[in-house]
């Protein structure tokens, strides 16, 4: 996926993410998320978090050479260990621990997108950056991994809130091509799902049934880890 594409499926999904939690009111903010021991204003936190990590790694020296691509990125290994996973949730209570004031907080996640989309907006295309796990990586494959937090905890925090999903429809597209390979994304089209539910099936945020596990599997969803 191009840089431009995937950088303006960020911001759209990003925005919505912003127009959505403005407004929330201090008993929304404390509510209970899936993503366990997070809440509302905590996950928030976390989306935040893995943005931050961007102008770091844009003002360190390029790697030579990509090693890995989006969907390689989520391979199962440390970064998603329990020790990991143990240091993602802090990192994100730690983000929000000086703001439990949400609608503050929901200021400096505007502010913390809208400063990594004016970073990468003026990067060469096919520009390399190193994640924090020692990844060298393309730019927009890494900006992919952040359409995904993005708009798969986007689905977390509507479901957390009582609210419809507000996915956009270049953050769905973009991921379910991640999912599925640019060249088999239409043929979700055939199970008759838009892409939020597919999204919530091949993310385990939905259970599939019987025939639902056999059309994922034909499909061929590539399966990531998400922690």
């Amino acid at each position: 996926m191009n840089q431009d594409r995937v950088l303006e499926a960020f911001r759209q999904e990003a925005a919505a993410l912003t127009e959505a939690v403005s407004g929330l009111t201090p008993a929304e903010w404390e509510l209970p998320t899936r993503c366990t021991p997070w809440n509302v204003l905590d996950l928030l936190g976390h989306v935040c978090v893995v943005i931050d990590w961007l102008p770091g790694m844009l003002d360190a020296p390029a790697p030579d050479e990509p090693e890995i691509s989006a969907a390689q990125y989520y391979r199962p290994d440390d970064r998603f260990s329990p020790r990991t996973n143990d240091s993602r949730v802090a990192l994100a209570q730690d983000r929000v621990a000086g703001s439990r004031d949400g609608a503050a907080f929901a200021q400096v996640f505007a502010a913390a997108w809208q400063r990594a989309d004016r970073l990468c907006r003026v990067q060469q295309a096919g520009r390399t950056v190193r994640t924090r796990h020692g990844d060298a990586m393309v730019l927009s494959e890494f900006l992919l991994t952040r359409v995904v937090e993005v708009a798969v905890h986007g689905l977390d925090l509507a479901d957390a809130l009582g609210r419809k999903p507000w996915l956009t429809p270049a953050a769905g597209d973009a991921v379910t091509e991640l999912l599925l390979g640019t060249e088999h994304a239409a043929a979700v089209d055939e199970l008759g799902w838009s892409r939020t539910r597919f999204l919530r099936k091949a993310t385990g945020r939905e259970p599939l049934d019987g025939a639902e596990a056999v059309q994922v599997e034909r499909l061929g969803i590539r399966r990531l880890a998400l922690g």
